[in-house]
Formats: C-alpha cells, structure tokens, sequence
C-alpha cells in the first residue's frame, strides 16, 4: 500500500509534477503550472525543441532536460536518483496531460515504487475536450488510445470492446486515420462518431455523423493534423440484435450437431433438454428426431 499526502509533513524525497501544457492555444497554460516550471529544479521534457519555445514565451529559465521513449531505459533511473536526492522535476509532454500515451507512465511507476510523491498539475486535454464536444454520451467513457499497427491485432481489440455500451475515445495520426475508420466500421458497424483536429487552434475542425459519412469525407478531404475519435458505445437497437444472433448460433446446425454440441459438457439426456429448450420444442419431439 501506498498512501500519498501530497502537501503535508516535512520531505527528504523530491516531488515529481506532471504538468500539463497547452494542446494548442497558449492561452490555456494556467498560472499554476508556470508557477510551478519556474520553481522546480529540472525539467524532463519529451521534445526539448517544442517546450524550449513554451519556455521561453513564459519566461521560464529552468534547466531543461529530455525524456522519451527512446531514451526513457537510461533517463527514468537518472531522473529518480535526483528525486530520491531530493530535486524537484516537472515532467511534460509536446501537449496535453503527460502520461497520456507516452512514457510519462513508467516514471510516475517508478516514483511511486520509491514513495515519492507524484503531484498532478491539470490542465488542457486532448482526449476528454473532444469527447465534451462530441455530442455523444458522457456518462462512461473507455479511453483507448492509439490502435496496434497492424490489422490482425486492431480487429481483436475492437471486437473485444464490441458490445461495450460506453463512449469510446481514440488518438490517430492523419496518415492512418482512413484505415482506423474502416476497421471501426467492419467490427462494429455504422455507429454515429466525431473527430476533432486542430483542438483549440486556428483551423480546429470537428467532423461528427455516421462512420460510413466519416470515411466518405476523408475521401474527398485530406486529413490534416493530429486526430481525435470518438465513438458511440453499442446502442439499444445493436445489443439487441446481437442478443438475437447470439441465441439462434444453433440455426445452422441439425438437431443432431446441437445435441452434440452440448453433450461435450453434459449427459445426452440434458443435452437433449437444452436443445428443447433453445428451440423451443418438446424433449419428445427431440428424442424422436436423434433417435429415428
């Protein structure tokens, strides 16, 4: 167990601050977290380029360090080893909430393995302001994030998360945002979507209708800019109907294979039963039937 108070006592460990920065509109940089690049010794950033110029438009001069995926097995522990020395270090990401699909993650992880204290400072995110102007349901909400590369691994995911009832959120790079569409329409079929680009900047952009209406767009417009997709969970209409293929699976077999079937699991007295019942015949009409 480990239990956190972020603000009390006297500390010998260094804080890690997640902070978030603007997803695009320097505007939604908050006092907060200036304040807090400012005062902390280091900063661990995913792209030293980008946040430079963050830096520099707010005047903070404090000493910038990088931390990547790539670099992440050598940096993580060096980062911690300041930590536990008692540094203070926020950590960003190019935009947005860090530890939202990148490596930010692991050293919260590895933090937390050491009791020091990981302190969340909010901010701009990509992910939940497209689902607020989505027009879709935001009582639940699953966030999945980029989808695996290749399709066979695609295809398992959603059709895991098929019947799910919840709104769903996906992160997508222009150059594979057709494919994505099309893969969410074979597994799911045609279900109402929205995807924002260009959240809080000039050329922000949302497309909402039905999936098949999303791809015909991107057909005739080239997807520009980074995406965010959100897709309605299945409907009332859509659980019903895959209720309905769910209890009449047994249709394409005879009434011999059905009794078959279940007998892998129980006598062939109760598998007749079960087959009466799924088909809404008499155990007579079935005994007859297997045993002409």
């Amino acid at each position: 167990m480990n239990i956190q108070k972020s603000y009390q006592g006297t500390k010998t460990l260094g804080t890690l601050y997640l902070v978030a920065t603007p997803i695009g509109n320097l505007e939604d940089m908050t006092i907060r977290a200036i304040r807090i690049l400012k005062e902390v010794d280091l900063i661990a950033a995913e792209d030293t380029r980008n946040t430079r110029k963050l830096l520099t438009h707010f005047d903070i001069k404090t000493r910038l360090v990088s931390y990547h995926e790539h670099n992440k097995e050598a940096s993580g522990p060096e980062l911690i080893k300041l930590l536990i020395e008692g540094k203070h270090i926020a950590l960003v990401s190019d935009a947005g909430l860090p530890a939202i699909s990148d490596p930010g993650a692991d050293i919260a992880r590895m933090a937390i393995e050491e009791h020091i204290a990981v302190v969340p400072i909010p901010g701009a995110n990509a992910a939940l302001s497209s689902l607020i102007v989505s027009g879709l349901s935001t009582d639940r909400f699953t966030f999945i994030g980029f989808l695996p590369r290749d399709k066979k691994n695609t295809q398992q995911l959603l059709e895991q998360y098929r019947t799910y009832r919840e709104t769903f959120i996906f992160y997508e790079s222009p150059h594979r945002i057709r494919k994505t569409l099309a893969a969410l329409l074979e597994v799911w079929g045609d279900r109402q979507a929205s995807i924002s680009r260009e959240l809080t900047k000039k050329h922000e952009e949302m497309v909402r209708g039905r999936l098949t209406e999303l791809i015909a767009h991107f057909d005739e417009n080239q997807p520009l800019g980074e995406f965010c997709i959100i897709v309605e969970g299945l409907d009332e209409e859509g659980a019903d109907q895959l209720k309905q293929e769910a209890n009449s699976w047994w249709q394409r077999l005879s009434i011999e294979e059905h009794v078959s079937y279940y007998e892998a699991t129980m006598s062939r007295k109760a598998a007749m039963k079960q087959v009466a019942l799924d088909r809404g015949l008499s155990k007579r009409d079935i005994y007859n039937e297997v045993n002409r």
